[in-house]
């Protein structure tokens, strides 16, 4: 496990440092899924001096799941809500980041986790051969190593989706879609981006104990 271990590591790492390029924009994406929730008995809605009221007995009601691209070069993310975590909708956020956000981009260097559905046979699953080999041509595949995912930015960016919008109650994916749109337009009008620290150097200090031992 320690040197591939390394190599993806040292891999995403470079990425990271490596100048801005607008030929070659970077792209991490991640997925997350979401468990949909609704109030198994009516609130009471606020009122001067009173805050709303919620019943603590909820009920499920199925789930959907979040596809995040985010290109922290240029402070920009887009969430597609779906019904189910499949290669089909993966390969279609793909072709819709590719053809409509970068559509002069030499390549898409994309930054992501080793899910069996993140691949570009992914494309071929989904589209026929002429466009599936057009798709594999505009993308440069860059994976995390296994059990790494805190090196993928778009993690941090989840994280932030959770915490400030989805750690609540939302019953339906219509639902989840308003709310998640609303918060992709107000991060995007800011243009806030991740500040990326770790380094190689400091992962080969920190984290030797991946690295196979030098030879005597």
């Amino acid at each position: 496990m320690g040197a591939d271990f390394a190599w993806r590591m040292e891999d995403v790492l470079d990425l990271y440092a490596a100048p801005a390029d607008p030929a070659r924009p970077r792209v991490c994406f991640d997925e997350r899924p979401v468990v949909l929730r609704g109030d198994a008995r009516p609130g009471t809605p606020c009122a001067p001096g009173r805050a709303a009221r919620v019943d603590y007995e909820y009920t499920r009601e199925g789930g959907c799941n979040c596809l995040l691209c985010f290109a922290p070069d240029d402070g920009w993310r887009r969430v597609e809500v779906t019904a189910r975590r499949a290669a089909g909708d993966f390969a279609r956020a793909m072709r819709r980041l590719a053809d409509e956000r970068y559509p002069a981009a030499d390549v898409i260097v994309l930054i992501l986790d080793n899910l069996s559905t993140h691949t570009p046979a992914a494309f071929y699953q989904t589209f026929d051969a002429a466009e599936a080999r057009r798709l594999t041509q505009r993308f440069e595949f860059h994976y995390t190593p296994r059990h790494a995912s805190w090196l993928n930015m778009a993690e941090i960016e989840l994280s932030i989706l959770e915490r400030q919008c989805l750690r609540r109650r939302l019953p339906t994916p219509e639902r989840v879609a308003a709310e998640v749109a609303a918060w992709e337009r107000a991060r995007n009008a800011e243009r806030a981006t991740v500040t990326w620290r770790f380094t190689t150097p400091a992962a080969r200090a920190r984290l030797a104990r991946f690295y196979p031992p030098k030879p005597a």
